[in-house]
């Protein structure tokens, strides 16, 4: 039975543009959400999605594929373990074993910090396929490598350990996604304006910064890192 969900607190990201946030391969995003079939010697096999997406059963969303913001931070982890080496297969069994212990979402709670490892150990060891590194040592090393505390440095976390809001630039702090406004779309923190509106805003006056910034009541800095991000996400 579907249903229509609140989009307050919730955020909405297209797939495509939730994988460019992540600079992640769309195609291969894709694959992950919805699960896949191939041909092989045996016949043919089937992937699953990883996981089932916040607006899966909404009537207007659940066939569109739109992530929400638990699903974006999700994706997040998941797009880094593959990008270290980890296959899927492992990500997979990581995802289903931390679930177990931790609940819903479970790559983007704060408790994955200190139980991650252990969690990873035990998942990567009843896979059934040979790892890309064949010592637990190795392993550890190249999870250590995957998930470290600056890895969770520009996430904000409730005191229940629930990530809230994400900043994508840390080191500047200048942009955040926050599910609680403008439905989670990448904003200045100091203010609702949107990233991409500074962006269109600068082409459309031919890179006049100040101007800008005057138009919406920003400074020349901020307006310069929303155009970096979009830049960045477009590359």
């Amino acid at each position: 039975m579907t249903q229509r969900h609140s989009l307050i607190g919730t955020g909405l990201y297209p797939l495509t543009r939730a994988a460019r946030i992540l600079g992640a391969d769309v195609r291969r995003v894709r694959r992950w959400l919805k699960g896949y079939t191939c041909r092989t010697r045996n016949g043919v096999s089937t992937s699953p999605p990883l996981w089932t997406l916040q607006y899966a059963d909404d009537e207007e969303l659940g066939d569109a594929y739109v992530l929400g913001f638990k699903d974006l931070l999700e994706l997040r982890m998941v797009a880094r373990l593959v990008a270290e080496g980890v296959s899927l297969q492992a990500v997979r069994a990581t995802i289903k074993v931390a679930r177990e212990q931790l609940g819903d979402y479970p790559l983007q709670s704060k408790r994955f910090l200190s139980d991650g490892k252990r969690i990873f150990m035990e998942a990567v060891g009843g896979t059934g396929q040979r790892p890309r590194l064949l010592d637990v040592r190795g392993r550890q090393f190249v999870f250590d490598d995957i998930v470290r505390p600056s890895l969770f440095e520009d996430v904000e976390f409730d005191r229940h350990g629930h990530a809230v809001r994400w900043f994508p630039v840390p080191q500047k702090r200048l942009i955040v996604l926050d599910p609680a406004r403008r439905c989670g779309q990448p904003i200045l923190l100091s203010c609702n304006v949107a990233t991409d509106t500074l962006f269109f805003s600068y082409l459309a006056e031919k890179g006049a910064t100040d101007f800008v910034a005057g138009i919406w009541h920003v400074t020349p800095r901020e307006v310069m890192a929303a155009v970096e991000f979009e830049r960045r996400i477009a590359a």
